[in-house]
């Protein structure tokens, strides 16, 4: 239990802690807020968790496995709260949550494929772009959510961020959906017969 596998560990550690934060914002206002901090909090050991295991050479089998659980169980569930509150409107929340689950779900079992064949599929720009978009995003509508319930916002500004959020969850949702093309196309040796 390395460094780099503490820091993905307490990524899954902060998750009920965030949902609690936002769970209970109707009856405590800063809790929103709270929620985004602790999501900005496991995004940061995303980075470092990464950076520290290949600048030392930690990096393990256990790392491997907690790091894209981490990732993907933290993304998830923060969009899963944001969709369902209705931070997103209907449907294009969750017509967004099922493109990023369904990706995560191909990537999954493509991996699984190519460990079979003793092929090792990994993370690469393409991956490492649609994260950081739906991280953004994800941070974006939490704030904004926040924003509108503990301030009574001025119609352009409330316009302005309205707009800006829905862009960057339109870019989200190409970018998750050209990640998971590419990873099809770039491994597709994985789906030939012996």
């Amino acid at each position: 239990m390395n460094l780099p596998n503490k820091l993905s560990l307490a990524r899954i550690i902060v998750i009920p802690f965030m949902v609690l934060a936002y769970l209970i914002s109707p009856i405590f206002v800063w809790g929103k807020l709270i929620a985004l901090v602790l999501f900005g909090f496991g995004v940061l050991t995303d980075f470092l968790d990464g950076h520290i295991a290949r600048k030392y050479n930690l990096i393990t089998n256990l790392g491997k496995f907690l790091d894209s659980i981490a990732d993907k169980m933290l993304t998830v569930v923060a969009f899963v709260l944001i969709v369902v509150d209705g931070s997103i409107l209907h449907p294009y929340g969750e017509i967004a949550l099922i493109i990023i689950v369904c990706r995560e779900f191909i990537v999954s079992a493509l991996r699984q494929m190519g460990a079979v064949r003793n092929v090792v599929i990994a993370a690469d720009m393409w991956g490492k772009i649609k994260a950081t978009f739906q991280f953004v995003t994800i941070m974006l509508f939490m704030f904004f959510s926040f924003l509108v319930e503990v301030l009574s916002l001025p119609y352009w500004i409330y316009v302005f961020l309205f707009s800006f959020n829905y862009t960057f969850l339109a870019i989200t949702v190409v970018s998750t959906i050209l990640s998971g093309i590419h990873y099809l196309v770039k491994n597709k040796e994985v789906f030939k017969e012996e």
